[in-house]
Parts: structure tokens; sequence; C-alpha cells
């Protein structure tokens, strides 16, 4: 389903942006909610996110070192809104580096996703009409929370809504925002789809799609572990791979550490109501990211491994010190 995902995501659009594309941020599901229980929000693991995203996209600290929320909506105990209008008087125009943001749905969506088999298609079934009515509303729910944290920590955030239908994808309007000054923020979505009738169209495809069209200087996607390992990190002796090298034809082979067989193919386990292909496809989609000449870095979310990635320090040298995984293309 991924590899007709990624083959019917052509965009209709010409990209023309006034600054060029720092980052793509993949925020992973596991690492942002909890994934053992249904529709629950990691809320440290996001505000630390948020605050890392707001502390690597400002060029200069030109709020004078205050957060000015943009969340102006009225919040669960509160009797007011958060609004403080005077506090946007006199401020100089923020100055942002151009940042993007996908993220995935972790224990949001998936469960109703796998229940009615949305991801197989048949909208002429009733079950799945209702799950795909439920996955929307279970993804979009988790899209507003993540929006409103980024708001409050990160500032000019915007939710945007991308694909639609799944075969005419047109970034246009990411376009805009991004040169109107908004950090865009996407998700993976239940979606229309010409072939099936409808699908699940997964962040990671997303994130290779808006790659190939804004080339930005590096990717980075962050998880709920390290990084890739050569088996399940659950297991005894498993082992990160530091550095994996991706050739011309798209195949791909671990440069550190040395593995002792070399040959044996790294072993990957997708979580039975994960319907978007789990590790395998965002292995496969950095793969083909890191074929355009654009750096990938899978690191843990939260951590000062997640900051040092995210703050651009790995374009030149992996420091021995750094934990998680970069794929690069072999040049």
């Amino acid at each position: 389903m991924e590899k007709e995902n990624q083959q019917k995501l052509q965009s209709t659009s010409n990209v023309h942006l006034t600054k060029p594309i720092r980052c793509i941020v993949k925020l992973g599901g596991s690492a942002i909610t909890c994934k053992n229980e249904l529709e629950t929000i990691n809320e440290e693991n996001l505000k630390t996110v948020s605050r890392q995203l707001r502390q690597t996209m400002m060029v200069s600290d030109s709020s004078c070192g205050k957060v000015l929320g943009m969340d102006w909506s009225k919040r669960p105990g509160f009797t007011e809104t958060s609004c403080v209008v005077d506090d946007f008087c006199d401020q100089p125009a923020l100055d942002f580096s151009h940042f993007m943001v996908v993220h995935g749905a972790g224990s949001f969506g998936h469960f109703q996703a796998s229940k009615s088999g949305v991801h197989k298609g048949g909208l002429s079934r009733l079950l799945v009409k209702a799950g795909f009515v439920a996955t929307r509303i279970s993804v979009t729910s988790l899209n507003l929370e993540i929006v409103r944290a980024l708001a409050r920590g990160t500032n000019l955030v915007t939710k945007m809504p991308l694909f639609g239908q799944i075969a005419s994808a047109d970034v246009s309007m990411v376009a805009k925002a991004i040169d109107s000054g908004f950090v865009p923020v996407m998700h993976g979505d239940a979606v229309f789809d010409a072939a099936q009738a409808c699908t699940i169209l997964s962040g990671d495809v997303i994130i290779r799609h808006l790659a190939e069209q804004f080339k930005p200087e590096f990717v980075v996607f962050l998880t709920d572990v390290l990084g890739v390992y050569d088996r399940p990190p659950t297991e005894p002796n498993a082992v990160l791979l530091r550095e994996i090298e991706v050739r011309e034809d798209g195949s791909w082979s671990v440069v550190k550490p040395t593995l002792e067989n070399m040959n044996k193919r790294v072993e990957i386990t997708v979580a039975a109501h994960d319907t978007t292909g789990g590790m395998e496809t965002k292995i496969s989609e950095a793969a083909a990211i890191a074929k355009l000449g654009i750096d990938v870095y899978i690191v843990k979310a939260a951590t000062s491994h997640s900051l040092r990635a995210l703050s651009g320090e790995l374009k030149d040298n992996i420091p021995e010190d750094w934990l998680g995984t970069v794929i690069r293309f072999l040049r």
C-alpha cells in the first residue's frame, strides 16, 4: 500500500520560496503519545519537543526572551482566553528559520483504522465508512492538541490540511504558508484514493514527498527510541545502527558499526494495529530522501541528541557522543 501511495503522490504545482527550507521534522506518533494507552498524549515529551523546536527555529532572540502564545482559545479550567494583545504591540517581526512539521498518530487513529480496515479500501462497506470517520476524528483531535502545544511554545504554527485526494498532492498552499512566515503542521490521515476509494496516508510518506518538493537542508525523525536497531530494541544485544549508507539503486547498508554478519537482514517488527508500516516504512522513506542528497537523522525525541539534530549541528560531522541514526547518500 505504501508503494502505491508513493507512486500516486505527484505534485500539481511548482514550488517557489523566498527562503530555503532548513528542516522538515517528523514527530513520531510513538514519541508524542503513550502508545499503549488509547488516545493519550505524552504531555512531557510534547512540551519538551515544542521547546526544542522553538530554540532551534529562532534565528535571533527578537522577542526578548518572552514566548508570545498564539493559542487564544479557552482552555479547560480557565474562565478567560490566554490572549494578551498588549504583548504583541511594538514587537519586532519574529525571525525564524524555515521549518516544516509532520506528525504521526501514535495511539490516535491506528486503532480505529485497523479495526475497520480503512487502509484496505472499500468505502461501499458501512464499517469502512464508519472507520474512515472515526479515524479522521481521532487523528485531527491529536493534530489540534499538537498545534496548540507548538503555538504556545514555538509561535506562528498553522494547521495545514495537505492531502485530500491522494492522487493530487498540491503543495502550493504549504509554500504560501511558509512564505507568509508560518510553520506548517501536517499529519498522516485517512484519505480518499482513486484506486481503492480510501486508504491511510502515512506521515512518513508525506515527509518524503515534501522533501522532494522543498529540498530541505536536512530531515529529522523524532521517535521513542534512540534510532534504528539491527533488531527490535527490546531484544537482548540489540545494536544501534549509527550510520546507514544509501546507494543509487535505493538499496542500503550499515556503515557504522561493523556488524558481525554484514549479510544478515536487519529485523523489523510492526505493531499489529499499525496501518502505516511502522519502522519499515520509516527506513524506506528515509532512504528515498537520502537519495536526494538530503541527510536524515532518526533520533529519540525530547533528548539532548534530538536538540543537536534539530539545530543542524550534525551536518558536517557526527560526534561520537551523539546517539541516533544518520542515513546518507553514497556520494
